[in-house]
């Protein structure tokens, strides 16, 4: 674990992607990771606290952080209504002793559940003491025509909540300054998601450092500015043929943010 003042550096469950939920774990427990965060998706495994909770003490490393079901493909993992999937998400954070939950703001299509996200949060983060965190995301690019799928935006601080995720794989993807998007954040961006891109209009996830977006600076800015969460490592390490070259990628991606943080 870190000192006391430094910032936490997780691991995503979603970086050994298509290895197993089992080997996130292992390897954040061999290169020195604080945590890991877990995503709630299709595997069985992320959407069972007891199953997490017994690789969490297997291997000793602790869930800092759980990510909701949110994306499009995860609109039926617990349950088809997004209301109850974050009130699960909570539930399982709380049980796992994670503080922070991570959500993304609703699909235009979810009109009801975006009229009551905000109370929601709000509720949510006074019952359970837990931060909930709401995620910038990144509208579609083709050419000069740009289609946001997200109510009212993809932008979270459009709305204002009392807490944020910065993604800077999405602030790549959707051409954002991840600068300026951290400064309208300020005192309330609570998490990070330290990741790449190279500005293509897709969610690359790459290692900090092998694109375009600013991910020292911001690293710095944080320190300056007295950031006390945890910095997640989401990072694709999906064309990784082996083993020991997928370790190399979340060594490489550690050590960026070991440096920088």
């Amino acid at each position: 674990m870190p000192a006391a003042g430094l910032i936490h550096v997780a691991l995503s469950t979603a970086s050994v992607w298509p290895e197993p939920i089992s080997v996130a774990f292992e390897l954040a427990a061999e290169l020195g990771y604080d945590g890991v965060e877990v995503l709630v998706w299709g595997d069985p495994v992320s959407q069972d606290v007891t199953a997490l909770a017994g690789l969490a003490a297997q291997y000793r490393v602790p869930v800092l952080a759980v990510h909701a079901p949110c994306l499009f493909i995860t609109q039926r993992v617990w349950a088809a209504d997004p209301v109850v999937r974050l009130d699960r998400a909570v539930q399982a954070a709380t049980k796992l002793g994670a503080s922070v939950v991570v959500v993304h703001p609703p699909f235009r299509w979810q009109r009801d559940y975006a009229t009551g996200f905000a109370e929601q949060i709000a509720a949510l983060e006074a019952s359970s003491g837990l931060t909930i965190a709401v995620e910038n995301m990144f509208p579609m690019r083709r050419g000069r025509l740009t289609v946001s799928s997200y109510l009212p935006s993809p932008d979270p601080t459009d709305v204002g909540y009392s807490h944020y995720t910065l993604d800077l794989s999405h602030t790549a993807a959707g051409g954002v300054d991840a600068l300026a998007l951290a400064r309208r954040m300020g005192s309330q961006l609570a998490h990070l998601h330290l990741a790449d891109g190279s500005g293509a209009p897709r969610d690359e996830h790459l290692v900090p450092g092998r694109g375009n977006q600013p991910c020292a600076e911001v690293c710095r800015t944080l320190l300056s500015c007295g950031f006390t969460g945890t910095a997640v490592l989401e990072v694709s390490t999906r064309r990784a043929r082996t083993r020991p070259e997928r370790r190399a990628v979340l060594t490489e991606a550690l050590l960026f943010a070991r440096l920088h943080l």
